[in-house]
């Protein structure tokens, strides 16, 4: 028999219902209001990196248009933005959500990221337009020719600083995790992107305010040898040395001499280039025959023959070399505008690829005297447009940015201070002498003919996951002989020697591949068939080279499969600057 509750019970037990209730809904009003508090300072700080963003694009695009006063009135208005957001994702709420094992990781990165977007703005953009203000290209180029040196130099101090905040924010932001949340996921990913991209620019001009006013001529005359290369003929460093000249610069001013026509005559002397380079390429002569002083993809060596048989040649050691082609010449003529040849012709960025390195061909046949002396012609023509005044210093920048970065502008100097800086940017144009996974396809012309003008290239280089020492990789190359229906003279598809007895239009390729330091090839096979291949080296990467045919309309598919080392480091895929735009997959997993 159940006893009845007291008075004193009941009221005892509805008093605790009653705290209970009390207390879960004051828990529920704290939940409900962090949550509200979250999604405000959600909003607020969304809202303020929208505005910090916006604010960066102004100062940047304002810099580049000379409109400094906006430049940096804009870098403020970014700055302040930018610390609203962080003082948004670093509240109490939002710290003690960030503090949540695996729930809380979209906060915690966005309090990474906002601190990240603020060190951005204050350490790197405030100070680094402020020093832009003085070398942005309105106030770079003086009188639409000449460098201003003195504000490149006096900027340096800062870039260099602004430049190692850069890498140092670009280092935190490749390092944030992922997290379960899209939306945050994907605006790490934008951040890592934009981090990259602005370090790797402030590193660049960082460098090139610390060589540039020595190289052109700050501290007395300069002289280099400027080699214009026809990829139509492919060679390491694109194609064939075409036409030559000599840069001159002092103090900011750069003239070219008079391109008139010129043959290296010989005989002359070999350079030591090392053991390496004399085992894989001193069977084709690159040190004493100019057509083949450019068969390595590495700019230095050609640039050091180019210097040795210009001083054997007429006495003169120039102080450096330069190296570009009709392709970087059709960018920079879209800024300077069309050039008129003594015989009236027009030549523009539409038309110069085509008539240097296809029409000049079929129109003088095999007049090769007539055909060069047309060549010089253009290419005289563009150059002295090129060193007279501009009025679209900005664009002009950005053409010659967008031909380094094709690798179509390489430079080297004799000055080893100097040249340890150029090999760092895309203006060296080096092979890198470090164990990085890497995949340099360099293309080679056999037969002396200009059938490359019509070579597309596809190119795949893939590895199998990072779980040992070694891990297996393979390097594909297509190569396709475009070469239309049509007449064409012996010297563009016919061949200077023709070992194979090839039918006419047929492309003699060396197809090299400079394999990743330590790798060890397994086998390499041309359209399914196992190939013999010549085995060389380049600074510590191993070369693997074979030879075939290309007819006219085929597709030639060469397979290097590889054992190579399992090494940290993302993959490279250099291009070689030819012609065509390549087709490149790359499917190499990043190893720790």
């Amino acid at each position: 028999m159940r006893r009845r509750k007291t008075d004193e019970q009941i009221a005892q037990e509805r008093r605790k219902r009653r705290n209970i209730a009390i207390g879960c809904t004051a828990g529920a009003v704290v939940v409900v209001g962090m949550g509200v508090w979250l999604a405000y300072e959600g909003l607020q700080a969304k809202s303020s990196l929208d505005q910090a963003r916006e604010y960066a694009t102004s100062s940047k695009n304002a810099l580049l248009a000379g409109d400094t006063e906006t430049a940096l009135r804009t870098a403020g208005d970014a700055d302040k933005y930018a610390k609203q957001a962080q003082d948004s994702t670093h509240s109490l709420p939002w710290s003690i959500a960030a503090a949540i094992p695996w729930l809380g990781s979209p906060f915690a990165s966005s309090q990474q990221m906002s601190d990240i977007v603020t060190g951005l703005t204050s350490d790197v953009l405030v100070p680094a337009v402020d020093a832009g203000s003085a070398v942005s290209p309105d106030q770079l180029i003086l009188d639409g020719a000449r460098i201003n040196l003195a504000a490149l130099r006096d900027a340096a101090p800062v870039l260099e600083t602004t430049a190692a905040a850069a890498a140092e924010l670009d280092a935190r932001a490749q390092d944030i995790d992922s997290t379960y949340l899209g939306l945050i996921d994907d605006a790490r990913v934008q951040l890592q992107d934009q981090t990259g991209e602005l370090s790797g620019l402030l590193n660049n001009t960082s460098l090139a305010a610390e060589i540039a006013p020595a190289m052109l001529g700050a501290d007395g005359p300069r002289s280099y040898f400027i080699g214009f290369q026809t990829n139509a003929e492919a060679r390491g460093t694109g194609g064939l040395l075409g036409g030559f000249g000599i840069v001159r610069a002092a103090d900011g001013a750069v003239r070219v001499d008079d391109l008139s026509r010129r043959d290296f005559t010989g005989p002359f002397q070999p350079i030591n280039l090392g053991p390496d380079f004399q085992r894989t390429y001193g069977h084709s002569q690159p040190t004493t025959r100019a057509v083949n002083s450019n068969v390595s993809s590495h700019f230095p060596y050609a640039a050091q023959i180019w210097q040795s048989l210009w001083q054997q040649e007429t006495g003169e050691r120039v102080d450096g070399a330069l190296a570009t082609d009709p392709v970087a010449l059709s960018y920079l003529l879209e800024v300077v505008g069309p050039v008129t040849l003594p015989n009236g012709e027009k030549i523009n960025a539409a038309n110069v690829v085509e008539l240097t390195e296809s029409t000049a061909y079929s129109r003088f046949g095999d007049d090769q005297a007539a055909r060069k002396q047309y060549l010089e012609q253009v290419a005289s023509s563009v150059v002295q447009t090129m060193t007279r005044s501009t009025s679209r210093p900005t664009d002009l920048l950005q053409a010659m940015g967008r031909a380094v970065g094709e690798g179509r502008l390489a430079v080297w100097s004799s000055r080893p201070d100097e040249q340890a800086v150029l090999a760092r940017t895309p203006l060296g144009h080096t092979v890198p002498d470090d164990p990085g996974p890497y995949a340099g396809v360099v293309i080679n012309n056999l037969g002396g003919n200009k059938l490359d003008y019509y070579l597309r290239r596809e190119i795949e280089y893939t590895a199998g996951a990072c779980e040992g020492t070694t891990r297996n990789s393979t390097v594909t190359v297509r190569l396709t002989n475009d070469l239309p229906d049509g007449t064409f003279t012996h010297y563009v598809a016919g061949m200077f020697d023709n070992p194979i007895a090839a039918p006419f239009g047929t492309n003699l390729t060396d197809l090299s591949l400079l394999a990743t330091e330590g790798a060890r090839l397994e086998e390499v096979t041309v359209n399914g068939r196992a190939a013999m291949n010549f085995t060389g080296k380049e600074l510590g990467h191993p070369v693997y080279s074979v030879q075939f045919p290309i007819h006219r309309g085929e597709t030639v598919e060469v397979v290097y499969e590889l054992t190579e080392p399992a090494i940290p480091g993302d993959a490279r895929v250099p291009i070689q600057p030819l012609v065509d735009t390549p087709i490149v997959y790359v499917d190499v997993p990043t190893c720790e």
